[in-house]
C-alpha cells in the first residue's frame, strides 16, 4: 500500500476550456498543460462552486455550498468574500492528518482582518495576496502575515518560484499545496514578446494579452512538475489543474491597458455564457487529475463532479478524516472516478452581487437535465443606492492598488435593489443533446421543469436560511470605517 499521497491542486483564475491548446485547436500555446492532459484523467463534467471566484473557492475549501458559508460574492471590502469562522477548511483536515499545508497565490476568502488569513484557516504557509486581483508587475505579497513589496519580476513567475520552493521544502513528508494563480484574471498584463506573437496570429490585443498570461502560467506548471519529478515523488502525487470559473469576456476600463477593448470574448468550445453566469460557460471548468498510483490515466471521465466533492474525495484518497462539525454537501467520488461506483447526479448554483436573490442566476443539474433561472438586471432602488454601489467599486479598486488606504471592511449599508415586476421563466436544457444550451425545453417538459424548479427553490431556502443563521461571532466582524481618515459616503 503506498504512503499517503502528496497533493498539488493548481487553480487558474477565469480560465475556460477554450484557453487550453488541447481544446482550442492551437489558438493558445500550452504544451505543459497539454502534456499533463495526455497523462491525466480528464474530467469533462467538472463544475466550479460558483460563477465567480470567492464563492467558488469557498466551495473548494469547505466542501459545502458557498451560500451556507457566508462567502457569497467577491466584494472583499464589504466582507462578503469571507468564509465564516466556524467553517473548517480542507487545509484544517490535512493539517490534522499530519500533512504540511501551503498555499501560494490568490486567497480571496477573507481579504481583510487577520482572523480570515490563510494561516488562520489551516495553511502552515501562505505566500500570496488576499484580495481579488493583483498587478502583475507592481505587486506586493503577504508572506505569513508580513508584507513584501515587489521587485519588478512578473508575478506569475514569482508564484511559480514560491511553489517550487515549497515543494522542495516538504517533499520528504506528505504535503497539501494549493497553487492559486491569478492568471489570466485582469489586469491584462503580460511580457510583450509573447503578446506580439498572438497579435501576429490575428488575435485582438485583449485576447493576445490573455493568451500570453496563460502561456506564462503554463511554463509555471512545467516547472512545478519538473520539481516533483526531480524529487522522485511523481507517482504518488495527486497533481490537479482546474479553474475557479469560466472565462471573463467583458472587463472594466480599469482592468485593461489604455486603448484596449474591454471585450475579450474568445473561443470556448461553443459553451453558452461566461464568468458570472450559471450557463455552462460560466461554471463548467476543466479538471486534469494525474495520480499514477491511484487513478486511471490518459482518458476522459464524464462523471459529474462539483467543487464541493474535492474535499471529501481528496481526504478519502489520503485516508484522512474531515475535522469539521458541519455536514458536507460534497460526495466522495473517488470510486466513481476509478469506474467502480456511482457518483453525483445533481448539483446547484446561485450567484448575484450583494446578498443572494433566489430568482436570478440560479441553476441545478439533475442527470443530463439542467434548469436555469436566467440572470436578472436588478435595478438599484434610488440614485443614492446607485452611488453607494459605485463607491463600493471604487473602494475595491483602491484596496487592490493602494492597500495602505484600506484596512477594514466598509461601514456602509448594502445598496437597496428592486426586482422587476416580470421574472423570466426558468429554462430547461438537455445537456446530452444540447451542450450549448440553445434549445429551451421547458414548454415541452412542464412537469420536469416544475419538479426541478421546486427542488432548486427548496435548496435555495435551505442554504440561505443557514447563511442567515450564522452566529455574529462567526461572521465578518461588525463593520468599521474602511477608508482611513474619511467615511467615503456622501
Amino acid at each position: 500500500m503506498p504512503s499517503q499521497p502528496n497533493i498539488i491542486l493548481i487553480v487558474a483564475d477565469d480560465m475556460g476550456y477554450g484557453d487550453f491548446g488541447l481544446y482550442s485547436e492551437g489558438r493558445v500555446h500550452t504544451p505543459a498543460l497539454d502534456q499533463l492532459a495526455s497523462e491525466s484523467l480528464r474530467l469533462t463534467q467538472n463544475y466550479a462552486g460558483s460563477a465567480v471566484c470567492s464563492p467558488s473557492r469557498a466551495a473548494l475549501l469547505t466542501g459545502r455550498y458557498p451560500i451556507r458559508t457566508g462567502a457569497i460574492t467577491p466584494q472583499e471590502t464589504l466582507g462578503y468574500d469571507r468564509i465564516a469562522l466556524d467553517e473548517a477548511t480542507i487545509a484544517d483536515s490535512f493539517k490534522a492528518a499530519g500533512y504540511a499545508t501551503g498555499m501560494v497565490g490568490k486567497w480571496h476568502n477573507g481579504a481583510l482582518d487577520p482572523a480570515y488569513h490563510p494561516n488562520a484557516r489551516g495553511f502552515d504557509e501562505f505566500i500570496g495576496f488576499r484580495g481579488g486581483w493583483m498587478d502583475y508587475y507592481n505587486w506586493w505579497l503577504d508572506r505569513n502575515g508580513s508584507i513584501e513589496n515587489g521587485d519588478g519580476r512578473y508575478l506569475t513567475e514569482v508564484l511559480t518560484d514560491e511553489a517550487v520552493q515549497l515543494v522542495k521544502r516538504h517533499h520528504q513528508s506528505p504535503f497539501f499545496l494549493m497553487v492559486t494563480y491569478n492568471a489570466p484574471h485582469s489586469p491584462l498584463q503580460a511580457p510583450e514578446e509573447i503578446v506580439q506573437r498572438y497579435e501576429a496570429a490575428g488575435h485582438s490585443r485583449g485576447v493576445a494579452l490573455t493568451y500570453a498570461m496563460i502561456e506564462v502560467m503554463d511554463h509555471g506548471v512545467a516547472s512545478i512538475r519538473e520539481t516533483v519529478r526531480n524529487a522522485d515523488i511523481e507517482d504518488n502525487t495527486i497533481f490537479m489543474f482546474t479553474s475557479d470559473n469560466g472565462p471573463a469576456f467583458m472587463l472594466r476600463d480599469d482592468q485593461v491597458p489604455a486603448g484596449v477593448s474591454i471585450d475579450t470574448r474568445r473561443f470556448n468550445m461553443g459553451m453558452n455564457g461566461a464568468k458570472g453566469t450559471v450557463y455552462e460557460g460560466g461554471i463548467r471548468v476543466p479538471m486534469l487529475l494525474r495520480w499514477p498510483d491511484g487513478l486511471p490515466a490518459s482518458q476522459d471521465s464524464s462523471e459529474l463532479v462539483h467543487f464541493t466533492d474535492w474535499l471529501p474525495t481528496l481526504l478519502s484518497a489520503a485516508g484522512a478524516n474531515h475535522v469539521g462539525q458541519k455536514p458536507l454537501d460534497g460526495q466522495d467520488v473517488l470510486s466513481a472516478l476509478r469506474g467502480e461506483g456511482v457518483g453525483r447526479s445533481s448539483a446547484f448554483w446561485q450567484w448575484n452581487m450583494y446578498s443572494p436573490v433566489r430568482e436570478t442566476n440560479a441553476a441545478m443539474r439533475d442527470g443530463n437535465w439542467k434548469l436555469v433561472r436566467p440572470a436578472i438586471d436588478v435595478a438599484f432602488a434610488s440614485d443614492e443606492d446607485a452611488r453607494l454601489q459605485a463607491q463600493y467599486t471604487e473602494l475595491d479598486i483602491e484596496y487592490k492598488y493602494e492597500r495602505e488606504n484600506v484596512s477594514k471592511i466598509a461601514d456602509w449599508p448594502e445598496p437597496v435593489r428592486r426586482m422587476p415586476e416580470e421574472i423570466p421563466v426558468p429554462q430547461l436544457f438537455n445537456l446530452a443533446d444540447d451542450p450549448g444550451e440553445q434549445n429551451d425545453l421547458a414548454g415541452r417538459e412542464p412537469e420536469r421543469a416544475k419538479r426541478m424548479r421546486d427542488a432548486l427553490d427548496s435548496w435555495w431556502e435551505e442554504v440561505e436560511s443557514e447563511r442567515l443563521a450564522i452566529a455574529p461571532e462567526n461572521r465578518q466582524p461588525t463593520p468599521v470605517a474602511a477608508r482611513i481618515g474619511s467615511s467615503f459616503r456622501t
